[in-house]
């Protein structure tokens, strides 16, 4: 019996110092050493809030660069992050990356079907990507310049600024969130 209340007891002290301080400790670490004290980033507009910095956002307009499709519930439903779990030969998978070529060709009748970046007809594995390589922001340079009455050097050159490097100069690739790059190109055209 004596074991048992040991055991009871241990028990307890474990539970309470894994949800209560374990947690604490994390907060308290994500407050000192945490971008933006732990909390997610976010882009602000005018004053205004207009999405989180990490998480994909909707854009369908031909003025706005476009971001990875998402697979999560409807639009970027961060409530439901994950890929569609269809393989490469899934006819249904198939189907839809199809339809979302067909669909990208229509607003950029200047590419072949060859040059449409797969990452732009793709999810990502989370559905919520925020980023995408400036090659694709390239490609969509001459649709947002057209569509804003910008030249497309005025447009390229946002996008050159919006360029994120690798980490230390080496940990990863660069790549361009797009929300921030919206973001830019609304202050730098006033449109």
């Amino acid at each position: 019996m004596k074991t048992l209340l040991k055991s009871l007891k241990i028990t307890l002290a474990f539970c309470v110092f894994f949800s209560v301080f374990y947690i604490l400790f994390l907060w308290l670490f994500a407050q000192v050493a945490g971008p933006n004290k732990g909390n997610a980033e976010v882009v602000t507009l005018n004053g205004k809030v207009v999405g989180a910095a990490n998480v994909g956002q909707m854009f369908t307009k031909d003025i706005y660069f476009w971001g990875r499709p998402s697979c999560a519930g409807d639009g970027y439903d961060a409530t439901s992050s994950a890929g569609s779990n269809k393989g490469p030969t899934n006819q249904e998978y198939l189907d839809e990356v199809k339809a979302r070529i067909d669909t990208f060709l229509v607003h950029h009748p200047y590419l072949s079907r060859k040059e449409v970046p797969a990452e732009m007809v793709t999810a990502s594995g989370s559905g919520l990507d925020p980023n995408i390589t400036p090659q694709c922001a390239y490609v969509q340079v001459k649709r947002v310049a057209q569509a804003r009455g910008l030249r497309e050097e005025q447009v390229k050159s946002i996008v050159d600024e919006s360029i994120e490097k690798p980490l230390l100069g080496f940990l990863g690739t660069e790549k361009v969130n797009v929300l921030k790059l919206n973001i830019a190109l609304e202050e730098k055209s006033g449109k």
